[in-house]
């Protein structure tokens, strides 16, 4: 069998080989090449060994990996694949074998900045990136936060804060029918929103042989192309669910003779699997941790003892919290649907992929050249109590057991058109919190203005930068006294109320927005009524994001200004004192001055450039989410940005931040960069004659 690696102009990875197995292996062989580090400190990610080489900082990850087994539920589902799908499992492992090929003598200079070389991917390796990079991605620390509120606020305050805080993970994708372009062939199209990293999130890849030809994002260290793909015939994209299908289970353990006993549902004692694990930590002694499961699931928080510098209230035992997730259940991670997606031809043969599909849970939007089209959620949800779904269960009392799964629930398309963009849609039944409406709406309402689209014309959507979750926060300023404002304050309320409330990059208007917006969360967060949940428990600092108060305000801001009452404070009076507060220290210049990218990378950059300004906001369509009242910096925005056109695939377009290659002094480390940030997309070519062959493997 033998393979070739062509190359775009954008340094796209343009793969040929034989069959699906030798592609795998060129596929994993590719990917080390061009994100060897990357795919590295995944490696060490999932198996809970990052802070060998990065520190003290990333301890709290390692940890909780360790605990929650994502290694040893990788290697369950892989033998649940071995014995049930052999043909995939055997493709997986082609692939491993070609990133140790890939990796073997890798030169990225992170390595030689780290002080360590490339090691060995094991077959359940993707597996474990896969479980790892989605570990947090279902927002089970926001169990926390509601049970953190609602012991110190009142089960009312719940809805208050409906958010899932700084770790929200959303996207946008929209799919418009035959009927509604100008080709009479449908276009899908949108934006994953992610945490931007550096090298992305998402690489650009084409896999092509004699079973199937495949253009599509696929995540490094993965095999196939999981969420976004075209395969000339049918092509499918998806969006998170918001669904909830990680429950969280209060333990009462207890040390014996033996180990150590759990309680369970029925009063009786049982023992849990428990076992001690060392992580390295670079430049100071190792961490024993104590790997401990119960019958519900891994604890991934406390133990026998309780929380590690925590002290239990009064009456009540050692806090222990056990994770219960339906890989580690079931020891299936959905793989079994990478194979059948590649050789898709037809919305159907993409239904019933996404029959196997296990987790993240997500939409999915499907559409071919026949003029089928699919609008339905994907993944394992499992039906259990209400109470689990919202916060943490006693694991010692009944009726907080899973029974069964539900069925994925399937929508329609409205005049044409679906949107999904993480809002109450058709996964509505399976979650608690979801995205704010304004992102689906607005999306809808643009598609709306005119009845023929083309694929071309789907940039302009990608980039609005309307920000409809501003209304509360200005309702408020118009219903101030303007007489008892200063002059300064009066004359900047009035700018505000002009303003046409888009995010743009050049306002002066969106920096005012932005700082007197962060100026009241602050002022909120101060407020003695909420100073109870000022000061979190003492959970790992990995949790931390979701039960910081000042961030939970800033997300929760409409709700809160919109509520009936809030807690007896005078939201007025912190308005008015929070423009106060802007026109004596008003922002400096235009909102892209402050809210610039902010990508997380593994080592400190070198590179002296500043980084770039940014338009939009968290609930504008072209979402780069600042943290209000603590940074305008964005984290987290558009990881790429497609359009799939079906009536001719070449006529696709996509683009992701930064390029297609990981290594540093590339010509396409950053090339796709001003196409990213001006909203403009880079053409998917299909021609071979129009590539470049780089080399026989």
């Amino acid at each position: 069998m033998s393979g070739a690696i062509f190359r775009d102009a954008w340094g796209i990875p343009h793969l040929r080989a034989d069959g699906a197995r030798e592609l795998a292996r060129l596929q994993g062989l590719v990917t080390a090449r061009d994100r060897g580090w990357q795919i590295e400190v995944e490696r060490h990610r999932a198996q809970g060994s990052s802070a060998s080489f990065l520190g003290a900082g990333v301890l709290s990850w390692d940890v909780l990996v360790r605990r929650a087994r994502i290694a040893d539920t990788a290697r369950r589902c892989l033998a649940r694949l071995e014995e049930r799908d052999p043909e995939t499992a055997d493709w997986i492992r082609a692939y491993v074998t070609g990133v140790n090929e890939g990796l073997d003598g890798h030169d990225a200079p992170e390595f030689a900045r780290a002080g360590v070389l490339p090691g060995r991917w094991e077959p359940w390796t993707p597996l474990a990136v896969w479980l790892s990079t989605h570990l947090l991605f279902a927002g089970f620390p926001a169990k926390l936060w509601r049970d953190h509120a609602a012991a110190r606020l009142g089960a009312d305050v719940v809805g208050l804060f409906a958010t899932d805080g700084p770790g929200t993970s959303g996207s946008n994708g929209w799919l418009v029918t035959g009927e509604r372009t100008v080709t009479g062939q449908g276009v899908i199209a949108g934006d994953p929103h992610r945490f931007i990293e550096d090298p992305g999130v998402y690489q650009q890849i084409r896999l092509s042989c004699p079973e199937f030809d495949v253009v599509g994002l696929a995540v490094p260290g993965v095999p196939g192309i999981a969420h976004f793909g075209h395969t000339g015939t049918v092509a499918w994209a998806i969006t998170n669910a918001m669904a909830d299908y990680q429950d969280l289970y209060r333990e009462r353990l207890r040390r014996t003779g033996a180990g150590i006993e759990a309680l369970g549902p029925d009063g009786v004692w049982r023992r849990a699997a428990r076992h001690t694990e060392t992580v390295e930590v670079a430049g100071e002694d190792p961490v024993e941790v104590e790997v401990v499961e119960t019958e519900r699931g891994p604890v991934v928080i406390g133990g026998p003892e309780g929380l590690d510098g925590g002290v239990p209230e009064p009456g009540e035992p050692p806090l222990a919290v056990a994770l219960r997730y339906p890989p580690r259940v079931t020891g299936d991670l959905g793989f079994g649907a990478l194979l059948p997606l590649l050789r898709a031809r037809r919305v159907a043969d993409v239904d019933r992929a996404a029959d196997l599909w296990a987790e993240p849970v997500n939409v999915l939007l499907a559409a071919d050249t026949e003029g089928g089209t699919l609008h339905r959620v994907a993944g394992r949800v499992p039906v259990r109590s209400d109470a689990n779904r919202v916060r943490l269960v006693p694991a010692w009392e009944p009726g907080h057991e899973w029974r069964g799964w539900h069925e994925p629930p399937r929508a329609g398309l409205d005049d044409g058109v679906a949107v999904m963009a993480n809002q109450r849609g058709p996964a509505a039944p399976l979650g608690v919190e979801f995205a704010p409406p304004h992102r689906a709406r607005r999306i809808a309402a643009l598609l709306a203005r005119q009845h023929r689209w083309s694929a071309a014309g789907m940039a302009a959507i990608h980039t609005d930068t309307h920000l409809a979750s501003a209304a509360p926060l200005l309702d408020h300023l118009a219903a101030l006294d303007a007489p008892g404002l200063t002059a300064p304050a009066s004359a900047l309320r009035a700018r505000l109320l002009a303003w046409d409330r888009h995010m743009d990059a050049g306002s002066a208007d969106a920096a005012a927005f932005a700082a007197l917006r962060s100026a009241v969360v602050r002022r909120l967060a101060a407020e003695p009524a909420l100073a109870a949940a000022a000061s979190p428990p003492p959970y790992p600092d990995v949790f931390r994001p979701w039960l910081a108060l000042v961030p939970r305000i800033g997300f929760a801001l409409e709700h809160l200004l919109a509520a009936e009452d809030l807690f007896g404070i005078d939201r007025p009076a912190v308005v008015r004192a929070a423009l106060e507060e802007v026109v004596a220290a008003p922002p400096s210049g235009a909102w892209g001055d402050t809210h610039r990218l902010a990508p997380w990378r593994a080592l400190p950059s070198e590179d002296p450039r500043e980084e770039p300004g940014l338009s939009g906001d968290h609930d504008c369509v072209l979402c780069t989410s600042a943290v209000p009242g603590i940074t305008d910096l964005a984290a987290r925005g558009p990881a790429a940005r497609y359009v799939w056109d079906l009536a001719r695939r070449e006529d696709s377009r996509w683009v992701v931040p930064h390029g297609a290659s990981g290594r540093p002094g590339s010509p396409h480390h950053r090339d796709q960069q001003p196409l990213w940030l001006a909203g403009d997309l880079a053409p998917v070519v299909t021609d071979w004659a129009r590539l470049t062959k780089e080399t026989d493997v």
